[in-house]
């Protein structure tokens, strides 16, 4: 164990808005906590990054189940391990991330206990916006070694959500079309990557045109405005136009829930799957007897397991895939900055904190 292990952390906790607010907004207030010493089978990890993800700001709207006053934001984060319960740890001072969940282990089907997220919540007990964060030795990961740490606190939650409806649900292999609606946003560019890494040819829609051509740039064959109403017929053209197995898609990665089932049907083959991971534009989705005909399915996807984690961070390292940065934000004390891009939704990619006198011993990913 470290023999300079601080005893206090500044944190960054959920607080009732001493202003009252309609529509509800929690404040984000720093303060100091004390720092525990790790106990046998804990770690120690001083966080360089942490990442944003909507769920702090819907907890700061009281919208998130389980919002707890009191309770630490934040659910990814990285950082190095400076102390440990266990001794002669052949982790201490490795590069690592945290793992953003806990009850779900490796079941391919679900959580096999309680599950539960980090940020904002009594359990798991603990959220990544702080300075040093104790947590069980078992629940972080050691860092790929092409990514520096900016980029692997952008990876936790969105590349597991990503993964698990990529690669798990909707079985992404190389040479099929896929659609991934809305993206910009942190999950949606992962899967595109991963999609693109897989071989798979990847079609956007977004509304907003800027976003469309940064994914063409990095290697999307095209997209579509869903402001337009006809934007699955543009989809439809460009499948025509650019694909060499036929005009219709073998999958939609989806965000947005609503009719896309009725407004994509008609380009997605036979068989063909939805995996909605979220309902950002209705929170039905209607199946009618026309898909049912078409034995096209609908999947939820949720953010997935352990297992799958590890999974995913093999394959990002095989393939050196860097996540997506938006916005770096300089320390905890400008977190309000963050949460203010997140509820604009101007970003492309994912928006962190970089911590003040925290250097990484990777400033620059090796690309």
């Amino acid at each position: 164990m470290s023999s300079k292990l601080p005893t206090n952390t500044k944190v960054i906790v959920i607080q009732e808005s001493k202003v009252p607010q309609k529509p509800l907004y929690h404040d984000a207030r720093l303060i100091d906590r004390p720092l525990s010493p790790p106990k046998p089978g804990e770690v120690v990890v001083k966080m360089t990054v942490v990442g944003f993800n909507h769920k702090d700001v819907w907890l700061r709207k009281g919208q998130y189940p389980g919002v707890t006053i009191g309770a630490v934001y934040g659910s990814d984060g990285a950082g190095i391990i400076i102390a440990s319960g266990t001794p002669n740890d052949p982790l201490l001072n490795k590069r690592v991330f945290l793992t953003p969940a806990r009850g779900w282990e490796k079941d391919p089907q679900g959580p096999e206990s309680r599950f539960g997220i980090l940020g904002g919540g009594s359990f798991p007990p603990l959220g990544t916006f702080a300075e040093y964060v104790v947590v069980e030795r078992s629940q972080v990961i050691q860092t790929p070694e092409h990514l520096d740490d900016v980029h692997i606190a952008a990876w936790p939650v969105g590349g597991l959500t990503a993964w698990r409806a990529v690669s798990v649900n909707a079985q992404v292999q190389a040479g099929q079309n896929v659609l991934i609606t809305g993206i910009g946003g942190g999950v949606a560019l992962i899967a595109m990557q991963i999609c693109l890494a897989k071989g798979a040819n990847v079609y956007v829609t977004s509304g907003n045109e800027d976003k469309i051509q940064k994914a063409i740039s990095l290697g999307a064959k095209g997209g579509a405005n869903y402001k337009e109403k006809n934007w699955p017929s543009k989809i439809g053209a460009l499948l025509a136009q650019n694909s060499q197995k036929g005009a219709t898609l073998d999958a939609i990665i989806d965000s947005a829930g609503g009719d896309i089932m009725g407004q994509a049907g008609k380009i997605l083959k036979q068989g063909g799957r939805v995996v909605c991971y979220g309902m950002t534009a209705g929170s039905q989705i209607p199946l009618t007897m026309r898909q049912v005909l078409a034995n096209q399915q609908l999947l939820g996807s949720t953010m997935g397991s352990h297992q799958d984690l590890i999974d995913a961070t093999n394959f990002i390292a095989q393939h050196r895939i860097v996540p997506i940065i938006s916005h770096i934000v300089d320390g905890l004390e400008s977190a309000e900055e963050g949460f203010e891009l997140l509820k604009r939704g101007e970003q492309f990619g994912k928006v962190v904190i970089k911590l003040r006198d925290s250097g990484s011993t990777h400033d620059q990913a090796k690309l």
